[in-house]
């Protein structure tokens, strides 16, 4: 890295879209927009993205175009739910970039295993920043829901893969791990594979702290954190945010957006 002008601020979102469906209430059309609204009020530098479809990231980058977007479906025919990064046109290329499978033949589009309800995936991206003149990692992801084993090995296999990954670069890692952070084993695998998680290590915490699913419901104070942003590496978060913006009643989506700011130190 050629760090020039001291740490450089960066901010990351995470986001579970909820799939399209053209049924009110809280359909795709009703939703579009204000999922726009909350990306250019927190206009983040980049977004790892869970359950969106192809025409839901299609409209999303139609209505911020600044952003480009990798990602492919989960399904054997790479058609279906994605776990899609967008990345910010303007400040970053990527230099790489790939997906593959939780499974136990990670290169085989659709594969699953350990019980997962559906097959689930990883999306990685290596970034070059090009107003910090340095590089950086980032990796999203969507954990079963129905099987902890699944969810475990997923996180162990992610882990094992980015051990590959040079230890001195930036890692960022964003998902809906479908486990609630601290009270979850899945959790512990990432801590010792040397992540922090950006909400408990954040230098301030902003907002409301509810669980970060709704379900379209009433937020839920204190409740179960299943989304999660965790870094490894020259990364400082200065804060962490859950955003609750809705516009005439309708909420972006069934998950809170998570936003962390960070500054890349090394």
């Amino acid at each position: 890295m050629n760090r020039q002008n001291g740490p450089m601020p960066l901010t990351i979102m995470a986001f579970n879209l909820r799939f399209a469906s053209d049924q009110p209430p809280n359909s795709w059309p009703q939703r579009r927009p204000v999922v726009a609204e909350v990306i250019r009020q927190a206009s983040p530098d980049f977004i790892g993205t869970q359950e969106g479809l192809a025409g839901q990231l299609s409209d999303i980058v139609t209505d911020c175009p600044d952003y480009v977007a990798i990602g492919t479906g989960r399904d054997p025919d790479q058609s279906g739910e994605t776990t899609t990064i967008l990345y910010r046109r303007s400040r970053f290329a990527a230099l790489e970039f790939g997906h593959y499978w939780l499974s136990d033949t990670p290169d085989a589009a659709g594969s699953r295993s350990w019980g997962s309800a559906f097959p689930r995936m990883a999306t990685w991206v290596r970034l070059h920043d090009h107003e910090a003149d340095a590089d950086l990692h980032l990796v999203n992801t969507h954990l079963d829901h129905e099987s902890a084993e699944a969810r475990l090995k997923g996180a162990a296999l992610i882990c094992d893969r980015l051990a590959e990954v040079d230890h001195g670069l930036p890692v960022v890692v964003t998902g809906d791990f479908n486990a609630d952070a601290g009270a979850d084993p899945t959790y512990d695998v990432f801590l010792a594979a040397g992540f922090t998680d950006l909400r408990e290590a954040a230098a301030e915490r902003l907002g409301p702290d509810y669980g970060s699913f709704h379900d379209y419901g009433p937020p839920v104070p204190g409740g179960a954190h299943i989304d999660w942003i965790l870094a490894r590496g020259p990364i400082v978060a200065s804060s962490f945010r859950l955003i609750n913006t809705e516009v005439d009643g309708q909420r972006p989506s069934d998950h809170f957006p998570l936003v962390a700011s960070l500054e890349l130190t090394g």
